[in-house]
């Protein structure tokens, strides 16, 4: 759960903290970061009545004749920030006019539907692994490959970026050099949803942060080199008991994978849904240029325990780690709004549970080496994934649990965003047929 703070507390550490000023943050619909910056004598007006903004100039938000809303910083994500100095942040819940939370804020979606599974019993974890590529100009810092040693400028990279996860206590279990050149990979340490959501939020900010610092730029584009390794955001996942933080609902140590029949039914939910789940979690058009085969990236919708060729892989454990028990999605994007995605892989999954859905077998042989014609395989373009999203007999409960508000912007800022690409003569074309 999410840790309560009194506003006390809060000024306790600010004063210790030497805290003058505040960026109060939030995500539009497609996980852009908005900040607006307050001193600290407007912080306890913020928290009483909130701070208003012009809703109808964030995309997707409010038309202008209803633009109106105001943030309200829960205080529970209080943060320093290591490289402003007298500066810390907030991240904030959006309302509107009438105090009632905003339906198209992607934080109180996912707060919205984790309540909903708490009152089934279920609190939902995950461990995100975000993938990035480093730019120096329009070129990788590197050439290296996967776990190799850092070269100096990653190294002091790195470096950085460790120190200020420190400061911050942001913790992680590592930070490796991914295969592509230039590419990294931090995998953050294993917690509630909606804590880390927040988490990826300021993570993202930072590393692009750091990388300015260092005459850098820092990319979570899903494929932003041709002919090499996407980047994406892998996701470990599980269920434990809301009222017992300890008990892993996924473990059953009797079973051959080690999975409970909840975790089977979760992984059929999200097998069953993906293919309307990738609008979500592969939100760009260039997010399906990384979803081919050839690069470890999934594109066939299978399961299987240690096959990184799989689009949900059971990983291994140690069998005295009963609460390790968790199930990896290999298909999200590091560039796909962290609340949305954690939203709609939560409701699928517990759609499955309440559907009972089976599974079909594991897949434990390289997919990309043998023939399996009768798979069903993930979208191939944006286009798809919205049209599969926007089947109602098959999706429409996702779009229920989002909000229909929400899906309707959602779908239409998506469409324009495919039609605008689809009449952009790219230099491709120009070399190819001119």
């Amino acid at each position: 759960m999410q840790e309560r703070i009194s506003e006390e507390d809060v000024f306790e550490k600010i004063e210790r903290d030497k805290v003058e000023y505040f960026n109060l943050q939030f995500t539009d619909l497609l996980g852009g970061i908005k900040e607006v910056v307050i001193p600290k004598k407007e912080l306890v007006n913020a928290i009483e009545y909130g701070v208003w903004f012009d809703g109808s100039s964030i995309k997707g938000f409010a038309r202008v004749q209803e633009s109106d809303l105001f943030l309200k910083p829960d205080l529970s994500t209080y943060l320093i920030n290591p490289m402003q100095k007298d500066f810390a942040s907030f991240i904030c819940d959006v309302f509107n006019p009438n105090g009632k939370p905003f339906e198209k804020d992607p934080r109180f979606i996912l707060k919205k539907i984790m309540s909903k599974a708490r009152e089934e019993g279920l609190e939902y974890m995950v461990g995100p692994e975000l993938e990035f590529y480093l730019f120096k100009e329009d070129s990788p810092i590197d050439k290296g490959g996967y776990f190799e040693l850092l070269p100096e400028e990653g190294k002091k990279i790195v470096r950085d970026i460790v120190n200020v996860l420190k400061k911050t206590n942001i913790r992680f279990t590592a930070i490796h050099h991914e295969v592509g050149p230039g590419q990294y990979e931090i995998d953050l340490t294993y917690g509630n949803c909606l804590k880390i959501a927040d988490t990826l939020v300021r993570v993202k900010s930072f590393l692009k942060q750091i990388g300015q610092m260092n005459n850098l730029y820092v990319s979570f584009m899903p494929k932003p080199i041709e002919n090499k390794p996407g980047s994406g955001m892998h996701v470990h996942q599980s269920l434990f008991d809301s009222r017992d933080s300890e008990k892993n609902l996924f473990f059953d140590e009797t079973n051959e994978y080690r999975l409970s029949r909840l975790a089977y039914d979760f992984i059929a939910g999200q097998m069953e849904h993906i293919r309307g789940m990738c609008a979500i979690l592969n939100p760009t058009v260039n997010s399906y240029k990384r979803l081919v085969p050839g690069f470890e990236a999934p594109t066939y919708v299978s399961w299987g325990s240690r096959n990184r060729s799989s689009l949900l892989r059971v990983p291994s454990w140690h069998i005295k780690k009963p609460k390790s028990a968790r199930v990896e999605l290999r298909s999200p994007d590091p560039i796909a709004n962290p609340y949305l995605a954690f939203a709609i892989m939560l409701v699928s999954g517990v759609n499955g549970i309440k559907t009972k859905a089976i599974p079909p077998k594991p897949i434990e042989k390289n997919i990309f080496e043998e023939k399996y014609n009768n798979l069903m395989t993930l979208p191939t373009t944006l286009k798809e994934a919205l049209e599969e999203f926007d089947r109602n007999e098959k999706h429409g409960f996702l779009k229920d649990y989002l909000g229909t508000g929400f899906s309707k912007e959602y779908v239409n800022i998506k469409e324009r965003e495919w039609r605008d690409f689809s009449r952009t003569i790219s230099a491709w074309e120009i070399k190819k047929y001119f």
